[in-house]
């Protein structure tokens, strides 16, 4: 059973590794997994960046500070469909299998070839995405379209010309004929904006504003 997680990170306020996962119940969540198989899950408030508990969590095991360098870590690495992780427990030489918790019924965009084509242009040599040359790009993508002009002419809002972007870019970059359907870009958009709580696009949105505020006073 594959799920959409981040790769797995060693963490050193505890003997721990960590991921970030989508969760079945919408929305990203940081896994703490202890040698003994033991786990405890926060989710990522969108808003505030803050992380609450995703169930019972035992603080002694999982203290708050374990959950900031897990977040840390994993902030911008990218999501891909894994299989199960094994934890070993060095002392005693012994493997746990840990079920995990597999989305529910979605479509995984991280398998799309618009999701692997952007990963592989913008991450860096660390294997996280850059998001501020991905933001850049798309940036630059906007001030030179016909289209995106002439949707701020027609009163398009900032929803639908960061869809327009981000379906004309990740269908140019991945060299697909045909693009996504709207409802794909959007759970693209989602996949990539998961990463990083803070907005993948906050650039890119600042720039659309502006756009859109020029195009008033006009």
């Amino acid at each position: 059973m594959n799920i959409i997680r981040t790769k797995a990170v060693e963490l050193s306020v505890i003997p721990a590794i960590a991921y970030k996962q989508k969760l079945a119940s919408g929305g990203a969540g940081i896994k703490i997994m202890l040698t003994s198989g033991q786990t405890a899950v926060r989710t990522i408030d969108k808003r505030s960046s803050d992380m609450v508990a995703y169930g019972k969590i035992d603080e002694e095991l999982f203290p708050y500070e374990a959950f900031d360098e897990a977040f840390e870590l994993t902030s911008s690495l990218p999501y891909s469909s894994r299989g199960n992780i094994k934890v070993v427990e060095i002392e005693e030489v012994q493997e746990c299998d840990v079920t995990e918790e597999a989305p529910a019924e979605q479509i995984d965009m991280t398998l799309s070839p618009e999701y692997e084509a952007i990963v592989e242009r913008y991450c860096d040599e660390k294997g996280g995405l850059n998001y501020t040359l991905m933001n850049k790009d798309f940036i630059q993508f906007a001030s030179r379209s016909k289209t995106v002009s002439s949707m701020i002419g027609q009163g398009a809002g900032q929803e639908d010309i960061l869809l327009f972007i981000v379906k004309s870019r990740a269908a140019e970059i991945s060299r697909q004929k045909e693009s996504l359907d709207d409802a794909s870009v959007w759970l693209l958009i989602e996949s990539l904006d998961e990463m990083n709580p803070r907005s993948a696009y906050k650039e890119l949105k600042a720039h659309i504003n502006r756009m859109l505020s020029r195009g008033k006073m006009r």
